[in-house]
């Protein structure tokens, strides 16, 4: 592969087979190469007009759809760096991620025009952003006026746009939950994601006779893999329903009717799968590759899997967003031979490094619990306009110096095996992966915090054995003569936060318990929450303690 930026790869694929299909989804014609190259073009001549230059953030907020793909492409080829962020975000989040980016424009669609509305009302911005309205079949009513609509774009050349881009610049930014109450945003190069996709083509034997899934939505990392593996490999990019994802019987018939060849998904899918039994023996022939991130994939889950696709290749892969989509990987060789087997997260991909070091930054001896880093090319500059965050997780490498010896501390736990292969071992702070997110308690409990009428709160989180991973719970104690129920709080918070952070579990306290220290006891809490639980319905999923805020 000749290219050196993500979208020049995908220009490739076109010029050789402008009518082959690229980008497919249910409610919309297939997109061929040629017309994604085409109208990805207009849209940069279009940004460069409005004086969008190299390196200013261009916001994406619209549905997972074709002409989102086209939108990030071209947005690329306008030298910039797209910043795609949840249509269904609460609104003062979303200006809060404005106000960090200090975007150029936004490319915005569909249902995304009233939450845009608020956010932009909320946000205190330097320059208000120009706004590109993308939806042809809905104007957009309000202010700012558009700088431009989808009509505009069809004047434009669709010549290529000259490129000043190198492969250091950032091709995008994806924020991440942060435990201040202000999302972070982690800045993606063009070269870290172009190290992992010639390692993962190679691996993979991806082909343009692969179908692949685009399951994740955009502001999530795996969807970098998803877009970019599939279309510069000249494949077809499959944009999985977004209404399926809760109905796993929904979801069979999906792969089964694309004759999908490639999955690549957060474990919560396949486990929702499994546990309503949707896989049939033999099911999804074509089906070659299962791949999975972001959270651990229950061992039992894999084995009904594997039992039922005997012909798919299945592969565990682990990395954080700040080490650009994965950083190891584990192909499974066999079934696992009992429920409690533990899957690795395998070994270092190509150009990535993982260290196992103890709490002085020294390496631990095998088979002992430590700390893990990662090295390597995959490293994220750090976090946008946050000098002090970046340098508080991405460090010298020990016994090195210079901006190319970094490590990135993850806040992950791990161990190396006799078997030489590495494992997931759990979180040193309060982080968590429930249905692939990675939540802060942390942000929860600051915007709880933030509600009128709350004395105090603290959030903790406990395993659940159901599909999401973990049960957040709330212990709070309101302000004297305040009567706020539960769903008052819920519906207070979900201005706040976006709904897979809000608590499932309540509790109202006089007070709440607290250590030697005079700090809330979490501990105290979960075992609360637990007891609570196990006197509830027996059909609630069983609870085991998880982590804590300190």
């Amino acid at each position: 592969m000749s290219a050196h930026l993500l979208q020049q790869a995908i220009t490739e694929r076109a010029q050789a087979r402008p009518e082959a299909a690229a980008v497919l989804a249910e409610d919309a014609a297939p997109l061929t190469y040629g017309e994604l190259d085409a109208g990805s073009n207009r849209l940069a001549h279009m940004l460069r007009e409005l004086g969008c230059r190299r390196g200013d953030r261009v916001v994406l907020l619209m549905p997972k759809s074709p002409q989102a793909i086209m939108s990030l492409i071209g947005v690329l080829k306008a030298d910039a760096a797209y910043v795609p962020l949840d249509t269904a975000g609460p609104a003062p989040r979303l200006a809060r991620m404005l106000e960090v980016c200090g975007c150029h424009s936004i490319l915005a669609a569909g249902s995304a025009a009233p939450i845009l509305r608020e956010a932009l009302a909320r946000a205190t911005l330097a320059q208000q952003p120009l706004l590109g309205w993308l939806d042809a079949a809905t104007p957009w009513n309000g202010d700012p006026p558009p700088a431009f609509t989808a009509a505009d774009l069809d004047g434009l050349p669709a010549t290529p746009v000259e490129s000043l881009n190198s492969d250091t610049d950032l091709a995008h930014i994806l924020f991440t939950s942060g435990s201040t109450g202000v999302p972070k945003g982690v800045m993606v190069s063009h070269r870290s994601v172009l190290r992992f996709l010639e390692w993962a083509w190679k691996y993979f034997g991806i082909s343009q006779s692969d179908r692949a899934s685009q399951h994740s939505p955009l502001h999530f990392d795996l969807s970098t893999f998803d877009i970019f593996s599939t279309l510069g490999a000249g494949a077809e990019l499959h944009l999985t329903p977004s209404g399926v994802n809760l109905l796993p019987h929904k979801m069979g018939q999906y792969i089964r009717k694309a004759r999908l060849t490639q999955w690549f998904s957060v474990p919560s899918v396949l486990n929702l799968m499994a546990k309503l039994d949707v896989v049939r023996p033999g099911d999804f022939p074509d089906l070659r590759r299962v791949m999975w991130c972001g959270e651990v994939l229950p061992t039992p889950t894999l084995i009904h899997w594997m039992r039922r696709l005997p012909h798919a290749r299945f592969t565990n892969l682990y990395g954080p967003t700040e080490a650009t989509i994965a950083s190891s990987y584990y192909t499974v060789p066999r079934c696992p031979a009992h429920e409690r087997a533990p899957i690795p997260i395998g070994t270092a991909c190509d150009g990535e490094e993982l260290m196992i070091l103890d709490d002085e930054m020294r390496p631990v001896r095998d088979g002992e619990i430590g700390n893990l880093y990662i090295g390597g090319v995959g490293l994220s500059p750090g976090y946008w306009n946050d000098p002090e965050k970046t340098r508080s997780v991405f460090l010298p490498r020990p016994g090195g110096a210079g901006l190319d010896e970094r490590v990135y501390r993850t806040g992950d736990l791990g161990r190396r095996g006799a078997d030489g292969l590495l494992y997931f071992a759990g979180r040193t702070d309060t982080q968590i992966k429930s249905r692939g997110y990675r939540i802060e308690l942390g942000e929860i409990e600051s915007a709880l915090n933030a509600l009128p009428g709350l004395r105090e709160c603290a959030v903790v989180a406990v395993r659940t054995e159901g599909f999401e991973g973990w049960m957040i719970c709330c212990a709070y104690v309101t302000a004297r003569g305040a009567d706020i129920p539960p769903s008052g709080l819920r519906q207070s918070l979900a201005s706040a936060v976006p709904a897979y952070m809000l608590p499932a579990r309540w509790m109202h306290c006089d007070a709440l318990p607290r250590n030697a220290n005079g700090k809330a006891d979490r501990p105290e809490l979960q075992r609360r929450f637990l007891t609570a639980e196990a006197q509830s319905s027996a059909s609630t999923p069983r609870l085991a303690s998880g982590p804590v805020l300190t």
